[in-house]
């Protein structure tokens, strides 16, 4: 559309003229040109029209051939992939499935064909008592046991953003092929070889027990504290022989006044014991000595152990150190601590039971640090290879730990005294794994109160001093 507004110069013909503005461009046409500007819109809309009729078309066919569209190719690439996939995980999850299972039972059978192996042989030789029938009748148990929970072996789907989620076979951590978790490898009900009757003096008793030590024969002698003796016990025995002090407390050299760790010396004739209360270490002979003899005095003795190459080493809670002691030695080599009360890795803070490994390193009980330290031969600080995160019942943490073992391959054994437990701390780990106890204080064959001293025997059997239980309990290594 276009007004009239006088004369003016024509866009095209440049001429002054009666011109008219058009409204679209605002330009100024003479009647003449005019026309041309207006047939020219007429051609841009024919256009237009046509060109909308051809992407009708275009949008017609395209409705019709939908079937046809690439997508679907690729869509059903996709599918064909994704089922062979599918089809690939299933069959080796299958195949999977039949190894664990075939493990599962192998294994169980091989335990099944050593416990009948046992039995015929003590069938045979009319050798077995009431350890041995529990210990018999605890392995059965723990067989059912895992047969049942083969039962609990299941199919797990991951968690995934994915559109196919992935899965594996998810074997229970209480099975008896689970060997990565250290408390499957231990029975976890223990087993009374000492004590276990009540607290009291009589031969199958025993009052605060703490240190105890093993013979070649598989004897234990156990320092039987507040009975001031120390007690020698033979496997399968019911009761127990005092072979040191049982004459009250006192300072006699037949008499001992809280006995709380005992050795073995390194020719087997001797019992080495610390006799806390009379601040002295003594030589008590096994050949039936009615008495001991001081070798060490004046000196507050907490615990002690021997090397193999037949040093003692004790700790001093007075001193907060620990010292290497050779035959006849007057004032022992410093091997850790001894730089005052405190939690530098320099010193300790009331020492208890004392290891050594073949290096000759020093593994100290720091019992109210709440951590086990390691000190190398000639070291002047130690290192924490356990516990030192504050007194806890976590698994880094440790509360008022007690008896330590090291087994060859480095791991540590610990008495975690308060927390009713036994723990495990490989070597260079920042957590332990409990083993044994921790279902809180009691007296259960699977409950500890607490545990003491730790000894590990050549089958790699657990023996723990069950203190306040007044027992010491065997806990068998599957």
């Amino acid at each position: 559309m276009a007004t009239s507004i006088g004369k003016t110069h024509c866009t095209i013909c440049n001429k002054e003229k009666v011109t008219y503005k058009c409204v679209g461009c605002s330009e100024e046409f003479c009647y003449k040109h005019l026309g041309d500007h207006q047939q020219e819109l007429s051609k841009q809309f024919d256009e237009i029209e046509l060109n909308r009729d051809i992407f009708r078309q275009s949008l017609t066919d395209n409705v019709q051939q939908l079937n046809d569209h690439r997508l679907f190719q690729e869509i059903n690439q996709w599918e064909q992939n994704s089922i062979e996939i599918i089809r690939q995980t299933a069959e080796e999850t299958r195949e999977l499935l039949i190894e664990s299972l075939n493990e599962y039972f192998h294994e169980m059978e091989k335990k099944l064909n050593k416990l009948t192996d046992q039995l015929r042989h003590m069938r045979q030789e009319n050798d077995f008592n009431e350890i041995h029938i529990h210990e018999c009748q605890t392995e059965l148990n723990r067989l059912t046991k895992g047969l049942t929970e083969s039962s609990k072996i299941a199919l797990q789907q991951e968690e995934s953003n994915s559109l196919i989620s992935k899965i594996s076979i998810h074997v229970p951590e209480s099975s008896v092929l689970d060997s990565d978790t250290c408390n499957s490898l231990w029975a976890q009900d223990g087993v009374t070889i000492a004590g276990g009757k009540g607290v009291g003096n009589d031969l199958n008793q025993l009052f605060r027990p703490v240190g105890i030590c093993m013979d070649s024969e598989q004897t234990i002698y156990i320092a039987d504290t507040e009975n001031y003796r120390i007690m020698e016990w033979k496997y399968g025995a019911t009761k127990g022989k005092i072979v040191a002090g049982g004459h009250g407390p006192g300072t006699k050299m037949n008499q001992l006044n809280r006995a709380v760790d005992v050795v073995i010396d390194k020719e087997g004739k001797n019992l080495i014991i610390c006799d806390q209360g009379n601040r002295r270490v003594v030589r008590w002979s096994r050949q039936n000595g009615t008495s001991g003899h001081t070798i060490i005095s004046d000196i507050d003795c907490s615990r002690l152990t021997m090397d193999n190459n037949g040093y003692l080493y004790i700790s001093d809670r007075e001193k907060h150190e620990v010292r290497r002691w050779k035959m006849n030695d007057t004032n022992g080599t410093l091997v850790a601590g001894g730089n005052g009360k405190g939690d530098k890795l320099n010193q300790l803070d009331n020492p208890t039971f004392v290891a050594i490994d073949d290096d000759n390193s020093v593994y100290v009980s720091d019992w109210n640090n709440h951590r086990i330290m390691k000190w190398m031969q000639g070291a002047k600080e130690g290192i924490v290879v356990a516990g030192g995160q504050g007194k806890g019942n976590s698994r880094a943490q440790l509360s008022n730990p007690q008896g330590i073992v090291v087994d060859q391959s480095g791991s540590i054994y610990i008495a975690d005294y308060t927390n009713h437990r036994i723990m495990q701390w490989p070597k260079d780990a920042t957590e332990g794994f409990v083993i044994i106890g921790g279902n809180e204080q009691g007296e259960e064959s699977n409950q500890l109160n607490r545990p003491m001293g730790l000894l590990l025997d050549d089958e790699g059997h657990l023996y723990v001093v069950d203190q306040w239980n007044a027992r010491v309990q065997i806990f068998h290594f599957n």
